[in-house]
């Protein structure tokens, strides 16, 4: 039987696993969120990066892709590697997967993904909420082992554009980091 993982960060970028399909699709009643601290790739512990997560949100979608592993050397080597790469995110949960925003059955169910929860004690690296400014300008400054915050935040905004939609969540951030680094540059010339 085949195993199918979503991703709604960078996982739908760059998967790093082998696998047979990708779709793209959504999942129901969850919104992605900048609010999971990162101090092992996108921060430190000094200076966590934000990265996403997901929060329940009734009656709202997630864009995202699906990847469809087959083979079971590879389900293995896909366990292994996630589990490492989402170390910081305390929850998996298996959900119904759409790719027909008109349809009411889903295209996938079962569907694996991981999800850093808001609970401080399962979860030290929970950052929750902040002002849309405080979000960017953290976005903006945190750098970790995989690379600056704010590659991560206009690589996932690319991603989704690319698959046809909008997020107002990550958009108004990535404007917001755009508008704190022109400053920025404005001010050093």
């Amino acid at each position: 039987m085949a195993m199918w993982v979503f991703g709604y960060g960078s996982l739908i970028w760059k998967a790093g696993f082998n696998y047979d399909d990708r779709v793209v699709g959504f999942i129901k009643d969850y919104r992605r969120v900048f609010y999971q601290g990162s101090t092992d790739h996108r921060g430190t512990p000094e200076y966590p990066g934000r990265t996403v997560t997901l929060e329940p949100a009734p009656g709202e979608v997630c864009w995202g892709a699906a990847y469809k592993i087959s083979k079971e050397e590879d389900k293995q080597t896909a366990i292994t590697y996630l589990e490492v790469r989402e170390k910081q995110y305390d929850k998996k949960a298996y959900v119904d997967f759409f790719t027909d925003p008109t349809a009411t059955t889903p295209a996938i169910s079962g569907v694996m993904v991981y999800i850093a929860s808001p609970d401080k004690k399962l979860n030290p690296n929970y950052l929750g909420p902040a002002s849309l400014e405080d979000i960017a300008k953290q976005i903006v400054c945190a750098e970790g082992p995989s690379g600056p915050n704010r590659e991560y935040l206009f690589q996932l905004e690319k991603a989704i554009l690319e698959i046809g939609c909008k997020d107002k969540h990550l958009m108004d951030i990535a404007n917001e980091a755009r508008r704190i680094l022109s400053e920025a540059e404005r001010t050093a010339s």
